[in-house]
């Protein structure tokens, strides 16, 4: 498309048949742009549509919405028979054989979970007996539909989600099972009436039986959602622009909950904890995407060696698509030269990529996988320099749990995020931002996070949570915050009506309170009681090697702020050239020199000025000594004493 021609209403893709390219993210999303180039590299992806961004920031500023709601009404019905074309007699609300859509957004820069979904879109009375009847599988057919009502009822009419988790959790109650997937199909069959007299008794209508009204509102709820309060907060944190809008992608539905041999997962080319570059992920089986996001189910490992006694591993279970999705996954990293964040589904034995994009990963991550490609001759040490921020290399100095400071083990998780954290345990998001304002330090203590927790989650100095495994929500928005986090820790039981989080021990149970101190040790998934002392980090070994690649093409000197032997000392070992400015003030803050400050500015006679002046030029001297043994030569530049009386007094 030449960048004169005004935007398309919609962008197909279908395996080496696409409109867009990865170069498109502005117009198509990051998810709608990467969906068009893995179709151009000819990876199975199922077919579909992008609505792009355009539509939606015309649809946010306009006044009047009827001409934009009529150009999505219009786009829809052209993609979905763009849709009907590539698949195997599959039509849009059919009874016989109904094609199924999920509908996702996409915002130009990764948003993960911070907008909506919606999944089996085009289900009803009718579509509903035709998808039992096609697969063969009445039980399947319903729990689709029991989980289209609930998407649909609560992304489009925001319906309160505790009504309609409701009759779900009814249900397993009763019946005395824990999953989802346990229930049969007369059990789905009472929740879903329950679930359509909620959305009438809320909406004042039946449930919408055409399959066009409940696409073109999902999408229109996508581009809603760009706006909601999660999505406002993360951009805010994360310097995204509100004008950017989101994207909506619409694709032919894959089920990862057909049975036993389907299944769902969250895959990355390298381990976006510790940047190891074996792949890393996990699935789930007979489930659909949003279940290991979510973090409602622990889910298995990809690889056989890392059965954590859950689920088995992929490789176990499937070792055809585990070698198809690992080599995929290599495929799409030497396309991009970064760590891929991918999303699979697995239907009835057959592999499908529903996602690729550039993976979010810790600070410890992002410089071992720098490191690592320009060994591996995929990146140059210039693109190396620019993949790790500034951010990200102050938070590798930041301290590391003491290995021989003494400790009591409360519980273990999973690694989901490393470094060392230490506070007052709060249970939820609102009280992690108030203690946050208060400068208090806490650690958020969750059964699971969603998105309406991120503020609380960067308010927070850890994360720690029941449920969930290393691609859930939790783990993945602590990554990107650089924040510690511990996940699946499913030995404690959290009562937020009594504020409490006991911790099952061999010895007896260990009951703490909101307020009580912990610390997370998100490198190896431990919890221990109390504040637990800290080291300093090293930056020998890969992080003294980068740091040697930026004195390579840098164009200017870095000097330090440094008022003491001590910070002078310090700035040497992290690579200083030189101190570009020691306050002379700031010598004199210790609680033992400032009096001598005080006396000095007090004095009212010449002599008594004089003894305190001398008392403070001895230790000047010995500071500056120590200052220039520590630069070794290096340049020092000094400010003269300016006592600001505010400081001093």
């Amino acid at each position: 498309m030449a960048t004169s021609d005004p935007p398309k209403l919609w962008y197909k893709f279908a395996p080496r048949l696409s409109d867009g390219n990865m170069s498109m993210k502005a117009l198509l999303g990051g998810k709608g742009a990467n969906l068009a180039e893995m179709c151009r590299l000819g990876i199975p992806v199922p077919p579909g549509f992008t609505l792009p961004t355009t539509l939606c920031t015309r649809y946010s500023s306009a006044s009047d919405t009827t001409s934009v709601v009529a150009d999505v009404e219009l786009a829809v019905r052209e993609g979905v028979k763009f849709v009907e074309e590539q698949g195997k007699g599959a039509r849009f609300g059919a009874k016989e054989e109904p094609l199924l859509f999920s509908i996702r957004s996409g915002a130009r820069a990764s948003m993960p979970g911070m907008m909506d979904t919606v999944l089996n879109c085009g289900l009803n009375g009718e579509t509903v007996k035709g998808l039992a009847e096609k697969t063969g599988d009445e039980r399947f057919a319903m729990d689709c539909y029991r989980r289209f009502i609930q998407m649909y009822s609560d992304v489009v009419k925001g319906l309160p989600k505790a009504e309609l988790d409701e009759p779900l959790e009814h249900a397993k109650k009763t019946a005395g099972v824990q999953f989802d997937h346990e229930l049969g199909v007369e059990q789905l069959k009472e929740v879903i009436g329950e679930l359509l007299k909620t959305y009438k008794r809320h909406c004042g209508s039946p449930f919408p039986e055409d399959p066009y009204e409940q696409l073109t509102s999902a999408v229109l709820a996508v581009f809603d959602s760009w706006g909601n309060k999660r999505a406002n907060i993360y951009r805010r944190l994360n310097n995204i622009p509100d004008s950017w809008g989101t994207a909506c992608n619409v694709q032919m539905m894959v089920f990862g909950n057909f049975g036993d041999t389907s299944g769902t997962g969250v895959a990355f080319s390298r381990d976006p904890a510790l940047g190891n570059p074996k792949p890393f992920g996990e699935w789930l089986p007979n489930a659909q995407g949003e279940d290991v996001v979510a973090g409602i189910r622990n889910p298995g490992p990809l690889w056989a060696a890392d059965e954590n006694g859950f689920v088995p591993a992929l490789e176990t279970v499937y070792p055809q698509l585990h070698a198809e999705l690992v080599e995929i996954m290599r495929k799409l990293e030497r396309h991009y030269k970064d760590i891929q964040d991918v999303e699979f589904t697995i239907q009835d034995g057959t592999l499908y990529m529903l996602q690729c994009r550039i993976g979010k990963r810790t600070p410890i991550a992002a410089l071992r996988i720098a490191v690592d490609m320009v060994k591996e001759g995929l990146i140059s040490k210039k693109e190396a320099i620019k993949r790790v921020t500034t951010e990200q290399l102050d938070q590798l100095l930041h301290p590391q749990v003491d290995p021989k400071a003494h400790k009591k083990l409360l519980g273990k998780g999973l690694a989901a995020s490393p470094g060392a954290a230490a506070g007052q345990i709060v249970l939820n998001a609102e009280d992690a931002e108030a203690a946050n304002k208060k400068g208090l330090s806490v650690i958020l203590v969750r059964t699971e996070t969603s998105a309406e927790d991120v503020g609380g989650m960067h308010s927070a100095k850890g994360i720690l949570t029941k449920t969930g495994g290393m691609t859930s929500h939790a783990a993945v928005v602590a990554r990107g915050m650089g924040r510690p986090c511990i996940s699946g820790c499913s030995m404690m039981e959290i009562s937020e009506a009594d504020q409490t989080v006991v911790f099952k021990l061999s010895g007896g149970d260990l009951m703490l309170k909101a307020g009580d101190c912990i610390t997370l040790d998100g490198t190896k998934g431990e919890v221990y009681e109390g504040l637990v002392p800290t080291v300093k980090p090293t930056t020998t070994g890969q992080f003294g090697e980068f740091l040697g690649w930026c004195d390579e093409v840098k164009v200017m000197k870095v000097y330090a702020n440094a008022d003491t032997p001590e910070d002078a000392a310090n700035a040497v070992r992290l690579g200083a050239q030189g101190i570009g400015l020691v306050r002379t003030e700031h010598m004199f803050f210790r609680p033992e020199r400032i009096l001598h400050v005080r006396g000095m500015i007090l004095a009212d006679d010449p002599v008594s000025k004089k003894q305190q002046l001398d008392a403070l030029e001895e230790m000047q001297r010995q500071d500056f000594e120590g200052i220039f043994e520590a630069m070794h030569g290096k340049p020092v530049s000094i400010r003269l004493l300016d006592p600001p009386l505010h400081e001093f007094l």
